[in-house]
């Protein structure tokens, strides 16, 4: 049986070997068509079934056990199984072993489904997603389904970006399930944070002018109070709060709204003309987090790694490697011609002009990014300023001390600089006590009352802890 349709989704070319790349289920093989018997003809359909049709389902499926989707696909993989059970060989090997192939392959399907549906990365996700319901159901949906209005405070913006956050570190293994559920679970609560983050600009919807200034106003405030309805089922929906409504159909509501909108005559009149402008803004702010029900469909779009922001991002990185290399080797030969400072600096301004969408994953990578370049920079200012260092008689003793340190801590960074291991190393570890211990040997410096020595310590300070930092953020495994 051919495998285009397994590997298309992952973007690579069938190898041959037993397994996908990235955790993918067993991979069918390719069996010769020996004949028309009756047995050959119903082992194909099966493998026709499969790879046209439950196989793609299969790999994609990022749901859970109890899901409706999870249950028929598991029905349906059974009963492939069962048929292939009943298949009469006749006692032919060749037969026996297609229909042992077949079964192989099915029974494959089938262990893929359940490890991705109880992988522990998928029930982090989904708890995840049950704690945001949870906090926006009881802060933001039930206040207004109790004839209220909710309050939209910074402790619950900042309580949904701690989850955010705990999301984008939710390991997947690069397999397309659990980026798929990552993906939708944070599509879904970062458009909930931006319609709760416009509510904070206005707790209440405004309504800036009176009816009796003309006669349409009377007909956009009517909108604007509906409106308001709708960014409340809007929030519903993306939690999965609203058994009744559907995406769809709010969208058409708004897009009426939008058509109402667009039939009055508010020509001549500037302030009516602006406030109706308004009022199509937050629809259109609405509408745009309503697309979600085809959601992540497009690998393109949950496999960041085949993102074109991700991808630029990661160009920059390859390009901050090579100039990390270079500056290493040269400072290893004590030559502080090679300064790309310059070079570095038009990276840090790429980075800052690639596109996030306002995605957290792509946000996160463009900020490491970021911290990679930073870092090397810090580095050769700090070589410099040892070099061009000029010590003289009246020079306190405790900001001698300081310099002493930041000698170290240039050093140290160095190896930071070109470390490329795991936590668990004992490079790692190493570093990590030198670095603590430069932290200890500046907190023991008595500046004794030297105002230059207090700004040079507390400068210190926080170029050691920003190498640990560096150091940890090397090590974390993160991956978008």
């Amino acid at each position: 049986m051919a495998v285009r349709w397994l590997c298309s989704l992952f973007g690579k070319p069938f190898d041959g070997g037993k397994r996908m790349d990235h955790g993918g289920p067993p991979e069918p093989q390719q069996q010769p068509y020996y004949s028309q018997h009756p047995a050959m003809m119903k082992l194909y359909e099966v493998q026709k079934e499969v790879q046209s049709s439950l196989g793609p389902q299969v790999c994609t499926f990022s749901g859970l056990q109890n899901d409706r989707e999870y249950k028929r696909l598991e029905r349906e993989l059974t009963r492939l199984l069962l048929e292939v059970d009943q298949v009469d060989t006749e006692g032919k090997l060749d037969l026996q072993g297609t229909r042992k192939r077949a079964a192989q392959e099915v029974e494959g399907l089938l262990r893929y489904l359940e490890e991705n549906a109880t992988h522990p990365s998928r029930l982090a996700i989904d708890e995840l997603s049950n704690a945001a319901r949870r906090l926006v159901e009881e802060r933001v949906v039930a206040p207004q389904r109790a004839g209220g209005v909710s309050e939209i405070t910074d402790e619950l913006v900042d309580a949904l970006q701690e989850l955010v956050l705990r999301l984008t570190q939710v390991k997947t293994e690069g397999r397309v399930p659990l980026r798929k559920a990552r993906y939708r679970a944070l599509t879904r609560l970062c458009a909930v944070q931006d319609v709760l983050e416009s509510r904070t600009q206005h707790q209440t919807l405004p309504l800036p002018l009176s009816g009796e200034t003309h006669e349409a106003v009377h007909c956009i405030n009517q909108v604007m109070v509906k409106v308001s309805v709708a960014r409340s089922q809007l929030v519903a929906l993306l939690m999965g709060l609203s058994g009744r409504d559907s995406c769809a159909h709010l969208s058409r509501i708004l897009t009426e709204l939008q058509v109402e909108l667009d039939a009055l005559d508010v020509s001549g009149n500037a302030a009516i003309r602006n406030y109706r402008k308004q009022v199509v803004e937050e629809i259109n702010g609405l509408l745009k987090h309503l697309d979600l029900e085809g959601e992540g469909e497009d690998t393109r779009r949950y496999d960041l790694a085949q993102n074109n922001s991700i991808r630029e991002i990661e160009a920059v990185r390859a390009h901050v490697s090579h100039l990390r290399e270079g500056v290493l080797r040269h400072c290893a030969m004590g030559d502080l011609g090679f300064r790309p400072k310059a070079e570095l600096q038009s990276l840090l301004t790429h980075l800052d002009q690639v596109d996030t969408a306002k995605n957290p994953c792509i946000r996160e990578a463009r900020r490491r990014a970021v911290v990679e370049v930073q870092a090397i920079i810090t580095f050769l200012d700090l070589r410099e300023a040892l070099a061009c260092r000029l010590t003289g008689p009246d020079e306190h003793p405790s900001h001698r001390a300081v310099w002493l340190v930041l000698g170290s801590l240039s050093d140290l960074q160095a190896q930071v600089l070109g470390f490329d291991g795991k936590r668990a190393d004992k490079s790692y570890m190493i570093l990590e006590e030198l670095l603590t211990k430069q932290l200890l040997a500046l907190d023991a410096v008595d500046a004794q009352g030297d105002e230059m020595t207090k700004a040079a310590r507390k400068q210190a300070v926080k170029f050691a802890q920003n190498i640990l930092n560096y150091l940890d953020m090397k090590t974390d495994e993160w991956e978008y």
